[in-house]
């Protein structure tokens, strides 16, 4: 059985498309705290860090647990998820006509230990947002991307943010399923 130690919609429906069986759990971790502790180190340190603690935050007794995390950064500055609307609206000028690094870090744990974690990052690349646009998005997203670490779903209208992305589209929607995929199939939990 593998145990999803997250509450994001995203990163379940990855694993429903990708035809997993699981159980959703969200970890109880102070990403925050963890982070402050982090200073300094590259921001897909701190996803797989992070995806390290909340697979370790949900014990479970001979299953694996898949934590995961995404970190945003624009212009060597990182951002949170936004606290309301309005923090959103200003996010959302930060990151106009700007390069956004988004770093998508899981890990596996079995029984209170790490067997495997991997980070990895992709480019985007936002176009020039007009006040209008953000006022128009934000009606139509708010709250949806209130848990969203970037204001966006890609899946979703969030994809008109964007002149280009780099990287893997999974790293984009928040976990690096590929590399899960394997993983998962070298632990056993899935065929080969």
């Amino acid at each position: 059985m593998l145990i999803l130690a997250s509450r994001s919609a995203s990163r379940q429906a990855m694993l429903t498309a990708a035809g997993i069986a699981f159980e959703a759990r969200p970890a109880d971790v102070d990403e925050r705290a963890l982070e402050a502790t982090l200073a300094g180190a590259a921001a897909p340190t701190i996803a797989r860090t992070l995806a390290e603690a909340k697979a370790l935050a949900v014990p479970e007794p001979g299953a694996l647990v898949l934590g995961s995390d995404s970190l945003v950064e624009v212009a060597g500055r990182r951002f949170s998820k936004p606290r309301d609307r309005a923090e959103a609206a200003a996010h959302l000028r930060t990151f106009s006509g700007q390069a956004m690094t988004l770093a998508s870090g899981a890990a596996l744990a079995r029984d209170g230990r790490i067997v495997w974690s991997h980070a990895e990052i992709a480019t985007l690349t936002v176009r020039d947002l007009s006040e209008g646009f953000i006022e128009r998005y934000l009606d139509a997203e708010w709250p949806a991307v209130a848990g969203c670490v970037g204001v966006f779903r890609i899946e979703a209208l969030g994809i008109q943010l964007f002149e280009q992305i780099e990287g893997c589209h999974f790293t984009v929607l928040g976990m690096p399923l590929l590399p899960v995929l394997t993983a998962l199939r070298a632990e056993g939990a899935l065929p080969a």
